[in-house]
């Protein structure tokens, strides 16, 4: 994305750079024909400064915005971001501060929130509950100079605040378990490879497979959206190439989604494996294993980064820009029963 400087203002409005400055000061000195030109300019090439975005910020409503990737309808179906939120709030008002959420399903909304999250004054701070591998929203809060932070890892860490998991080794390790218990047929489901979550845990299911000299079988691996029905099309898919030993998927409700096929297709050798351990996991028939990737931490731990940086108080305020939560992969009978001993 196209980066615009007060330079490029100043050129378009046919003014020098000092006299923008004075404009978004509003400078009284100036002509009101030359800042409606000035104005004009800055509208046209969706320029925000710096100085607007930290006055913003300095006005405190003690109100944080969460952006959530999702549609209405599909809001409160994934417990990542029920719990996420819930971790988010326990923080949040331990410090005295309230949550604004707002969704949307594609990144064109994420942005118009977040500039009516700023511009309007509603709030002191952004928690973005994504990272795409190509963030726009995460660029252009960095080039503001707007207080936020990144559920998941960004492509560009550098002046970011973010939680996220190690999702490589997560994944690895749970896959090399499973070919150390002797499977070799492993599939990988997995949501949208735009987001960095996928990217990960993907990239830990070859490096598996690879330190274990099994070929990566291209066929083996479907990616979609993460939902209970993209699970089930997904084993469909799968399940017409070839039956795997084992499925590991990067969300429960994909792994639901694989259970539901797998019983409507009577085949019940395949070992499923979900990730973030949901409160349903445990109630499968037969019970779903799954890496719990301690959701709610992962959101206390983002407001925590968050109101630090607000509050600026040394002594409160992190001397690191992110923060890598802990993973356990919970066993239960769907693996434990059927995999044969070391």
């Amino acid at each position: 994305m196209m980066v615009v400087t007060i330079k490029d203002v100043a050129k378009a409005a046919n003014v020098s750079p000092s006299t923008v400055s004075r404009v978004i000061a509003d400078n009284p000195k100036i002509s009101n024909e030359t800042k409606k030109r000035v104005l004009k300019a800055m509208k046209q090439l969706n320029y925000y400064p710096n100085a607007i975005a930290r006055s913003l910020a300095n006005k405190s409503t003690k109100t944080l915005g969460v952006l959530l990737p999702n549609t209405d309808e599909d809001l409160f179906n994934n417990p990542f971001f029920i719990q996420a939120m819930r971790g988010i709030s326990v923080y949040a008002q331990k410090r005295g501060y309230y949550i604004m959420y707002s969704y949307s399903d594609n990144e064109e909304e994420e942005m118009k929130f977040i500039k009516k999250y700023i511009y309007s004054k509603w709030v002191d701070g952004i928690i973005l509950l994504s990272a795409r591998e190509e963030d726009e929203c995460i660029e252009y809060l960095k080039n503001i100079n707007y207080p936020f932070v990144v559920v998941g890892r960004p492509k560009d860490t550098s002046n970011v605040l973010w939680v996220d998991n190690d999702n490589f080794k997560a994944m690895y390790n749970v896959v090399t378990t499973l070919i150390e218990r002797g499977n070799k047929k492993i599939a990988f489901i997995g949501g949208p490879e735009k987001f960095n979550v996928t990217r990960d845990r993907l990239e830990g299911y070859k490096r598996a497979l690879q330190g274990r000299g099994i070929k990566i079988d291209n066929n083996f691996i479907i990616t979609s959206e993460f939902s209970e029905l993209k699970g089930y099309e997904s084993a469909i898919k799968l399940m017409e190439y070839d039956i795997p030993e084992v499925i590991v998927t990067t969300d429960d409700l994909i792994a639901f989604g694989v259970l539901k096929a797998m019983k409507e297709k009577k085949i019940g050798e395949v070992l499923v494996v979900g990730f973030n351990n949901t409160s349903l996991a445990p109630y499968q028939s037969p019970s779903l294993s799954s890496v719990d990737i301690n959701s709610e931490k992962i959101g206390y731990q983002a407001a925590r980064l968050l109101i630090n940086k607000l509050e600026d108080n040394e002594e409160l305020k992190s001397k690191i820009n992110h923060y890598v939560v802990e993973t356990n992969f919970i066993e239960r009978e769907s693996t434990q029963k059927s995999l044969p001993e070391k």
